[in-house]
């Protein structure tokens, strides 16, 4: 399942990044969003989500969401 399905509130470990761009890889990995980290959606918008990785909260588009399967 991805970001986009996960309920609001809810902590999931983060299975795998399922993209084939290295600059969006390299962006998720930089943000601490890598296999076996976990993630908190805080909220879901019209446009993305807002989620919580490690010490920080981020607002990420929809093809952010998708591309990371939990």
């Amino acid at each position: 399942m991805t970001l986009l399905e996960a309920q609001d509130g809810k902590e999931y470990i983060i299975a795998g990044i399922k993209t084939d761009d290295e600059d969006l890889n390299a962006f998720l990995f930089s943000l601490g969003c890598y296999s076996g980290e976990s993630i908190t959606v805080i909220r879901h918008l019209k446009g993305g989500c807002i989620v919580a990785i490690k010490d920080g909260r981020y607002n990420i588009d929809n093809q952010l969401a998708e591309a990371i399967i939990i």
